[in-house]
């Protein structure tokens, strides 16, 4: 079962998946290590805008594949709203007991979940699995067999979950019973996973065999069906998100949204 959505192929699509990953390990760092409120949302609003304006997917699609991110900013930070620590108390009920500092820690840990969330989704939907594979075996000298294997499971996927459905629908032509929700579980679980377990060993052990004979273990210098290099975009990629992380720590002190500097 194949599922696939067009989309308008940008520049951000021809900027090498290496330098993307690289990037995107660094700015997740930064992130961590940063805890100005202030530098953090001007950080996630700068990663927001190529999300929204150059990944080439439409409007709707994206907000689509953003939802479950808003729904983890609303939950994390309510939740250090409402539970966390401090000593200026705004509103207490209960347990409930929100107070000036983990109000600014809810926002922030907030701030901080959608931008790493915005920098991965924007990675995902700019870069096709095989363009990464081919610049990691021809930039980073990753060995072949190791890179194609990755390629060949993650092919596999698709048709696990293509068997799986089948195999749900033969359960039910069967007229499988309702059992137990309590101990039913366990023999759902074996109808399920035996069957799917066992074709894909055989179907892995296929695939070694077929790269066995066509020698992906032995040859070390190859020829490569898509080529990978850097270009100028690369350089434009890094100028765009080092400057944010500097106009960020900036402007957070500059301009700052909300009045609230240090949030540890």
């Amino acid at each position: 079962m194949q599922i696939t959505f067009t989309y308008r192929e940008t520049w951000l699509h021809r900027v090498n998946p290496g330098v993307k990953l690289i990037l995107s390990i660094l700015l997740f760092i930064v992130v961590v290590f940063t805890h100005n409120l202030n530098a953090m949302m001007y950080l996630t609003l700068g990663a927001l805008v190529p999300l929204f304006l150059f990944s080439g997917h439409p409007m709707k699609r994206l907000l689509l594949y953003a939802s479950p991110f808003l729904l983890i900013f609303l939950s994390s930070s309510t939740g250090m709203m409402m539970f966390g620590s401090g000593e200026t108390l705004w509103y207490q009920l209960g347990f409930i007991r929100i107070t000036e500092e983990s109000f600014y820690r809810g926002i922030h840990l907030g701030f901080r979940g959608l931008q790493v969330a915005a920098v991965g989704l924007l990675f995902s939907l700019t870069t096709r699995p095989v363009a990464l594979f081919y610049a990691m075996m021809q930039q980073w000298r990753v060995a072949p067999k190791y890179a194609y294997s990755f390629l060949a499971a993650m092919r596999m996927l698709p048709l696990m979950l293509e068997e799986f459905q089948t195999l749900r629908y033969a359960l039910k032509v069967r007229g499988k019973k309702k059992r137990n929700p309590i101990t039913g579980w366990y023999t759902t679980l074996r109808m399920y996973a035996i069957p799917l377990l066992a074709q894909s060993i055989r179907r892995a052990h296929r695939t070694a065999v077929a790269m066995e004979a066509k020698r992906f273990s032995a040859q070390k210098k190859r020829t490569y069906y898509y080529v990978s290099s850097y270009s100028m975009l690369d350089v434009y990629y890094i100028f765009y998100w080092t400057m944010l992380v500097i106009l960020a720590g900036w402007l957070g002190k500059v301009w700052p949204f909300l009045n609230a500097a240090d949030v540890r």
